[in-house]
């Protein structure tokens, strides 16, 4: 038997599974899969699913806030602040916040604050309020509104509060004030006053009116009471309709606004006739008097009237039932206006209203004299203070006049005195004065060179003089008359005689 050999030239090749490399599809795919990983971290800085829950918010200022600082509920450190920019067009600051689940969920009417951590300010981080439960919470990227932000009040503004002007105008208003309820009303101004007020000033009036106070106070309790309702959630409920009712007017501005200028009209149009209508409304007392008489007649004369109250015997007849339904809603009402509810709570209001009373007369005094005190600081101190101080020598000319005013003098001579009290260490307590004896006596005169007065001391040296001079000119002052009427002291003029007045 022959056998057959085959030449291994002929064989097909197959080939070793270890031999055959990559898939090219698979290996395309990794490619694409890294360069988006790279771009991914190169151009936002950040781990894939390990960003917490982020969301930004629109305050008037940064205040000093840098990424990292801390975020913060109730004290409890939540978060951190990953991103501040500008806001475009405005000085508001976008920040860009990032919390941990702890801190969740935030609501829509969240408010945020941001606070100092130390007492002297520094160190700032933001305080979160989370908002009212029933309102919707806030999604990843949302953004909270400027007007639900805030920022705290720094020390230089608390400083800068009461400038000159600020001041001048809070004395007009306190002036102003004073007069308003101080002045005695005109003729005219009383010709369409009540009786009551006639002839009295706006503090008596005020006072006038007190006597109605309980009465005020009782029924505005009871309307208070009234409007929480029977029932806890009848006051939430309320505020939730007023809410939604405001929803539905959020979008009809145009409708409302047209509302508001109608109105407006309307008002406008009245008040141009007001005349007319004051006429009209003293006339209605009349015409009502004479319209009781005239139905009696139109009775008799108008068969359809009995025939309509005919037909509204039915209607009559369904009143019992109504009451019968109404009545136990009275039996419900009832505790809240009876004496155990709101007669104590009226013995209590009772002597306040009477020491309010007092209070008030006595705030009448007061008034008067705080408008007598502000009159002397304004037309006798504050410009005796704002003078300048002559001290020019009429013998030879020299002017050594500082050209400020004296109040700013005095405090420079404290400025000079805090100088003089410093030890070589400049931290010292004493002042350095000298009263030893000496050949030239020192006395104060009249101010004249040769004037003898009463012994002062006695110098190492000659005194030449004090500066500044005196001007011999000594206000009148009068007794009986208010402060703000005497006589403004006279700084400015020139000395008449030599600058010695002390020598």
């Amino acid at each position: 038997m022959a056998i057959l050999r085959r030449n291994k030239a002929d064989a097909p090749r197959v080939l070793r599974k270890d031999r055959t490399g990559a898939d090219p599809v698979k290996v395309g795919a990794f490619i694409i899969l890294a360069v988006l990983l790279v771009s991914w971290f190169g151009f936002t800085k950040d781990m894939p699913f390990t960003r917490g829950f982020r969301f930004q918010a629109v305050f008037p200022s940064a205040n000093s806030l840098t990424p990292k600082s801390p975020v913060r509920i109730a004290g409890v450190n939540i978060g951190k602040i990953v991103s501040i920019e500008g806001q475009d067009g405005t000085n508001n600051a976008i920040i860009t916040m990032e919390v941990k689940d702890e801190g969740l969920p935030i609501h829509k009417d969240a408010r945020l604050k941001i606070r100092p951590r130390i007492f002297l300010e520094g160190n700032f981080f933001i305080d979160i309020e989370p908002g009212t439960p029933s309102t919707p919470t806030i999604s990843d990227g949302d953004a909270i509104p400027v007007a639900q932000t805030a920022t705290p009040v720094q020390l230089d503004q608390i400083l800068t509060a009461l400038q000159s002007d600020t001041r001048k105008s809070l004395q007009t208003t306190l002036r102003e004030l004073g007069a308003a309820f101080e002045d005695k009303p005109t003729a005219a101004q009383d010709a369409d006053q009540p009786e009551a007020t006639k002839g009295k000033n706006a503090a008596q009036a005020l006072n006038s009116a007190l006597k109605y106070g309980e009465d005020a106070l009782r029924d505005s309790a009871i309307v208070q009471d009234a409007l929480f309702g029977e029932q806890p959630d009848d006051l939430t409920g309320i505020v939730r309709g007023v809410a939604g009712i405001g929803d539905q007017l959020g979008d009809k501005e145009r409708q409302v606004g047209e509302l508001v200028e109608n109105f407006n009209t309307t008002m406008a149009a009245l008040a141009s006739e007001q005349g007319n209508l004051r006429d009209a409304i003293h006339e209605l007392g009349p015409t009502v008097q004479n319209a009781y008489s005239s139905l009696g007649a139109l009775n008799d004369s108008l068969p359809n009237v009995r025939a309509f109250a005919r037909e509204l015997t039915p209607g009559v007849r369904e009143t019992q039932p109504t009451i019968d339904a109404v009545s136990p809603w009275i039996e419900q009402v009832r505790p809240f206006v009876s004496e155990a509810e709101f007669g104590g709570l009226v013995k209590d209001l009772r002597p306040a209203t009477a020491s309010l009373a007092k209070s008030t007369n006595l705030g009448i005094d007061a008034v008067s004299e705080g408008d007598l005190f502000a009159k002397c600081m304004r037309d006798v101190f504050l410009p005796a203070g704002d003078q300048v101080l002559v001290d020019k020598d009429p013998a030879t000319g020299a002017d050594f006049s500082s050209g400020k005013a004296n109040y700013k003098e005095f405090w420079y001579a404290m400025v000079g005195l805090a100088g003089e009290s410093q030890n070589f260490d400049a931290n010292g307590i004493f002042i350095r004065t000298q009263s030893g004896g000496g050949v030239y006596p020192v006395t104060v005169t009249g101010g004249n060179v040769g004037d003898k007065g009463k012994l002062f001391g006695n110098g190492l040296g000659k005194p030449l003089g004090t500066r500044p001079a005196w001007n011999g000119k000594k206000p009148a002052y009068k007794p009986d008359e208010a402060c703000f009427k005497q006589q403004i002291p006279d700084f400015s003029a020139t000395p008449t005689g030599p600058s010695d007045g002390v020598k």
